[in-house]
């Protein structure tokens, strides 16, 4: 799941179930990828050529840039609705910008070596039927994306904003990646591999929360959670108990069957209406945990809630934030602490750390000036013994630290000099670059960081 940059329009806490089904009575047929086609070493390599290539997500666009040997490249392509190829209309829907390219998730659907990203839209329009949404299958190629596009089929329903969030992954463990698709009210559809140009793909299945439970969908975190051969699904959203509005998070089984699991309450009265989450094995037992934002907490100061993976799925929860033992900045009002995070082994322990922004933070005299928090993976889960504080007057980060600037507002660690660490890209709200710091036995440090012409929001 992407943290989202562009507005979303506020939807009532109640709202009737409506069903978003696919085309032609709820399954489509199953199609099978080229015998001679090898799936793409990297799940966002468009052009095939080894490299991982990055995919920007924006509000009636996105951008992809293409990888090198040595990280974010030169080459770029811009992709609207406007493109050649890309069915639909670019425009304004309903008082809010054309969300095409509001969420991105990439995954060699069709097997075929090249990487495909699948674009959401929820405010398109299709037919008659406005804010019906729709999702967009760009297909990657020895050329890279832009060569083919295919509409996933699913029967359009006004209002329902279907593509609200995406994941994937291989929810019922056959070795294909699948697609989960979430719109706007309360159903997660979940399209099976078996994806094919022509808009094909396998089976489809349709899951909502119980009946007597009122829950809104903003936000998929897709993960192995349970030790078994299927990924899981997080879904992240809005409830309502006992006359409060709620922050949630949707526990889905991947298996054969997609089972539906517990909820379980971030927050039991103040939502955060765009979450952010990711799965990681934060103590190494082999069980993955879920940690998700919650910035509402705290007057807005903003804290991380872990959720511990059992083999029944979600377990007993933790809470870290700015006043957590051994994190370095004190908790204040309206930070924002959690509002991106990233997980990755920063140091070479075995043990995924998790990177934290707060934009929000006053970094000595400059108000929001902003930064960004590294709390260490172990044996215990995620504490704040050995953690670190990144902003721009931290010793080797180029530019001056300046008020309201939120650097830090984008995390995302991934091992670019494939070295054995996760590196760390970040930058300040909505700038077209990254921050690229390199990580080492030692962690992430200020020495020899480059900017990278690449927005760290791409998909993680």
């Amino acid at each position: 799941m992407l943290k989202r940059t562009g507005p979303r329009p506020l939807r009532a806490a109640l709202v009737a179930a409506v069903a978003v089904a696919v085309a032609a009575g709820g399954t489509l047929a199953l199609s099978t990828a080229p015998a001679a086609a090898a799936p793409a070493k990297f799940a966002d390599d468009f052009n095939g050529d080894g490299f991982r290539d990055y995919a920007a997500p924006g509000w009636g666009e996105f951008t992809v840039t293409y990888g090198t040997a040595t990280g974010p490249g030169t080459v770029k392509k811009r992709f609207t609705q406007n493109s050649a190829g890309v069915p639909g209309t670019a425009g304004d829907a309903g008082g809010y910008a054309d969300g095409f390219g509001e969420d991105l998730v990439a995954a060699d659907l069709n097997r075929d070596g090249y990487a495909d990203l699948a674009v959401a839209d929820r405010s398109e329009k299709v037919g008659t039927r406005a804010g019906a949404g729709a999702v967009t299958i760009m297909w990657g190629a020895r050329s890279g994306l832009g060569t083919k596009a295919t509409r996933l089929r699913a029967t359009a329903v006004s209002d329902a904003g279907f593509g609200n969030e995406l994941e994937t992954g291989d929810f019922n463990g056959d070795g294909r990646p699948d697609l989960a698709v979430a719109d706007g009210i309360d159903t997660i559809s979940v399209y099976r591999g078996g994806f094919s140009t022509t808009g094909t793909t396998g089976p489809v299945t349709r899951h909502r929360p119980d009946i007597t439970v009122t829950f809104e969908a903003t936000g998929l975190v897709a993960g192995r959670v349970n030790k078994d051969s299927a990924t899981d699904l997080y879904v992240l959203g809005q409830g309502y108990r006992n006359n409060r509005m709620t922050q949630d998070a949707w526990f889905l089984a991947g298996g054969s069957t997609v089972k539906r699991g517990r909820i379980t309450t971030v927050n039991g009265s103040l939502p955060d209406y765009d979450p952010t989450g990711v799965i990681a094995d934060f103590d190494r037992n082999g069980y993955g945990d879920l940690a998700v934002s919650d910035t509402r907490y705290g007057n807005g100061a903003g804290s991380v809630l872990v959720v511990r993976g059992t083999s029944a799925g979600p377990g007993t929860t933790y809470r870290l934030a700015q006043s957590t033992a051994g994190v370095a900045t004190v908790a204040g009002a309206n930070e924002g602490f959690g509002d991106d995070l990233s997980a990755g082994d920063t140091n070479r322990d075995g043990y995924p750390d998790l990177a934290v922004s707060v934009p929000e933070e006053k970094v000595g005299s400059a108000a929001q000036a902003g930064g960004l928090h590294i709390l260490r993976g172990g044996r215990q889960g995620l504490t704040g013994t050995g953690s670190q504080w990144i902003t721009r007057a931290t010793a080797g980060v180029p530019g001056n630290l300046t008020a309201y600037e939120r650097f830090g507002f984008h995390v995302r660690l991934r091992d670019l000099d494939r070295d054995g660490d996760a590196d760390l890209f970040t930058g300040p709200a909505d700038a077209p670059t990254s921050l690229l710091l390199k990580a080492s036995a030692q962690g992430v440090s200020g020495t020899s960081t480059q900017t990278l012409p690449v927005a760290a929001t791409f998909p993680q």
